[in-house]
């Protein structure tokens, strides 16, 4: 086929892939959008760790992705979030199945919490999260509830959950 001088299909394709990937997703007003560019990301991540990501067809999983690592499939639920607690330098993450429920041990395996300003992923058994609707992500903090799970990926691929940090409660009153 003669495209008369054109460039190449694949190169326009890789122009709009190089704009789209600078782009920062906490401008992404649309709340649905901005959770699939998180998706996005995720899938980029979790490959970069040498894990085997697959997306469910359709939107009724529970889960956003099965991820394989060494034969062991497990569920993965990605949330993303720009909400910074006021005052503070601390995200909240909102963690709820469906009417308002906190996910079961049946329904996921893990939760990639994604802080998209920063570009922070938490990755949490669901074990460690379980009675939770929401997550208090503080990644500026040396010792933190959650600062073990902060870029945890070894998790998803078989290694050990860390222990929880031991807080004085005046540090942790949330």
């Amino acid at each position: 086929m003669n495209f008369n001088g054109a460039a190449p299909f694949g190169a326009a394709f890789f122009i709009g892939v190089k704009v789209f990937m600078k782009k920062n997703g906490a401008t992404i007003k649309q709340r649905k959008q901005r959770g699939e560019w998180a998706e996005l990301r995720f899938m980029a991540r979790a490959s970069e760790q040498g894990l085997l990501v697959s997306k469910p067809w359709g939107d009724t999983s529970r889960y956003d992705f099965i991820v394989e690592h060494a034969g062991k499939l497990m569920r993965v639920q990605v949330k993303s979030t720009t909400f910074r607690r006021y005052r503070q330098r601390s995200y909240i993450c909102t963690l709820c199945a469906t009417e308002g429920q906190p996910y079961t041990t049946g329904q996921i395996d893990f939760v990639a919490a994604y802080i998209i300003p920063k570009n922070i992923w938490f990755i949490f058994p669901v074990a460690a999260i379980l009675n939770y609707t929401q997550l208090t992500l503080s990644p500026h903090m040396k010792v933190s509830k959650n600062g073990p799970y902060q870029e945890a990926w070894h998790l998803m691929c078989g290694g050990e959950v860390p222990e929880p940090a031991k807080l004085a409660t005046e540090h942790w009153p949330f």
